[in-house]
């Protein structure tokens, strides 16, 4: 959990973020997050994660609320080679390997700054 808020509160495009919700517990915790960014997009950042699972989604969405690309790892899109974790760019569901916060911001900053 630390990890997300210092990834948003250090990110060059992170204009402001609120956490929606936060909970803890024994051997993890679950935490929403909603962000706006330079551009004035938004990122919606759901982690759940336990002693024996990780679940996430960074949903990144225009104004409109249009989505404009999703990480997660549901556990569907079997025959991707880095199942569970996949993107979702329009209507393509394709492989990622980016997983962490810092990875997926990383390549928003690189879509944004080259617009």
């Amino acid at each position: 959990m630390l990890e997300i808020i210092h990834c948003l509160r250090n990110s060059k495009i992170v204009k402001e973020f609120t956490i929606q919700t936060f909970e803890t517990f024994e051997k993890g915790f679950f935490i929403k997050i909603k962000a706006i960014l330079i551009n004035d997009t938004e990122l919606f950042i759901r982690e759940y994660i336990d002693s024996v699972e990780r679940n996430y989604s960074y949903h990144w969405q225009d104004k409109m609320g249009n989505l404009i690309v999703r990480w997660d790892n549901a556990c569907h899109h079997r025959s991707l080679s880095t199942f569970p974790h996949h993107v979702h760019i329009n209507n393509e569901v394709l492989p990622t390997d980016k997983i962490l916060c810092s990875e997926i911001l990383e390549e928003i900053e690189r879509k944004i700054l080259k617009a």
